[in-house]
């Protein structure tokens, strides 16, 4: 297989997706808009499932090298309520490794290795069925054309449009994130309360969740129901860091300033405002469990949007999708996973197939469909009982799956 293969997005998808093939001595040409891999904070932690997100990494190789750079430890689980009682604390045994956790920007760094990356080179538009193959229009106004184009650049996929008509829609719950530094040093406190892995209180359409990253870093996220310009009507001061509001691209009506990846983050001055309103949307909280929003250090504003549970699309042929392009869902642990495994799993379809690969990317589609739509919908019921009016909905999940 000689042909000319390109991923659109440097993330686990797409680098899984290369990373595998690169093993098999299968060129990759990835697309990356960010314009270096420090270009922007790579996120938070991970918990990769071992049939899921390992399997993946099992197949690129990189199993060994993953276990040496995850955290079991992060597996733990606290739950409390808004009082401050400790409802649940869940902790590995020894020797699980069943969810691992492990910091974005280490398995980014993973999976890179010998990779060789376009940085700089931001997809405007993916235009199938050309004489010469599938034609690539960049933004900054240069063309290509490739046999296959795998998108894999996430909620705002700027392939999808090549497939499929859908755009993702708001879920009505709104993520606003945070974070602690030295959590252990300058949070004593904080850091105990937290634990080894996650904490989580649940309560009236609304959630505080803390998460360890590595280096004593810690991710706070505050999620509850909204409208989706709930942010605008914020008492905000007036002056050089008041940020506008969120802007479009004329020609594809994909925002501009913010995505399910990345978030829009904030000036001094509408943090302080965000910090303001978060403790007062959850007034009468335990104080220690305020103090994760009172210390927080910078603001993003994530709204979480989602695709329908059954999104398909016709086949066509020199052009797939995988990860958030295909089937954006709720961030309830499984996406990344589903989107390495499935970037695995399509190199492996495509090194096996020695003649046109479209019946292969064919056949890898419909296997994608129908276990991304069970996940689909489990994520979907999951963030329905996560944020809801009864709090009690959100123990009894974590009942269900955690292990006894």
């Amino acid at each position: 297989m000689r042909r000319r293969i390109a991923v659109v997005g440097g993330g686990p998808a797409g680098l899984t997706f290369a990373r595998v093939l690169h093993r098999r001595h299968h060129p990759v040409t990835i697309l990356e808009r960010d314009p270096a891999p420090d270009a922007r904070p790579p996120g938070g932690t991970l918990d990769l499932h071992e049939n899921l997100g390992q399997l993946a990494l099992g197949k690129a190789g990189l199993l060994q090298e993953f276990r040496a750079l995850s955290r079991p430890e992060g597996q733990a689980m606290r739950i409390l309520d808004a009082d401050g009682n400790v409802l649940r604390d869940w902790r590995p045994r020894p020797g699980d490794r069943a969810n691992p956790e492990i910091d974005r920007g280490q398995l980014r760094d993973l999976l890179l290795g010998p990779l060789d990356v376009r940085w700089g080179r931001g997809v405007r538009q993916v235009v199938p069925g050309t004489r010469d193959g599938v034609l690539v229009r960049f933004a900054d106004g240069r063309q290509e054309t490739f046999d296959l184009v795998v998108g894999a650049d996430g909620a705002w996929s700027r392939v999808r449009p090549a497939l499929s008509p859908a755009r993702p829609h708001y879920t009505g719950v709104t993520l606003v994130e945070t974070c602690l530094d030295d959590v252990d040093t300058r949070h004593p406190g904080l850091a105990r309360l937290i634990g080894d892995g996650s904490m989580a209180v649940y309560g009236v359409n609304r959630a505080l969740v803390a998460q360890r990253n590595s280096g004593g870093h810690v991710k706070v996220y505050a999620q509850f129901r909204a409208p989706l310009d709930w942010q605008t009507r914020l008492q905000r001061p007036p002056g050089p860091d008041r940020r506008t509001d969120i802007g479009t691209d004329a020609d594809t009506d994909i925002p501009t300033d913010t995505d399910a990846d990345t978030g829009m983050g904030m000036g001094a001055g509408d943090a302080e405002a965000m910090r303001s309103s978060l403790l007062a949307l959850f007034d009468g909280w335990a104080p220690p469990v305020l103090d994760l929003l009172r210390h927080g250090t910078a603001f993003a504003h994530r709204p979480l949007y989602v695709l329908p549970v059954a999104h398909t699309w016709d086949h066509v042929p020199g052009v797939t999708l995988l990860g958030d392009a295909a089937h954006l869902m709720p961030p309830l642990g499984v996406g990344a996973n589903l989107a390495m495994l499935e970037g695995a799993e399509l190199a492996e379809s495509l090194a096996a197939a020695p003649g046109d690969p479209d019946e292969a990317v064919r056949a890898f589609e419909e296997r994608m469909w129908a276990r991304a739509g069970r996940w689909a919908q489990f994520t979907a019921a999951g963030l329905e009982r996560l944020v809801s009016p009864d709090p009690a909905d959100a123990l009894a999940l974590f009942d269900e799956v955690q292990p006894s």
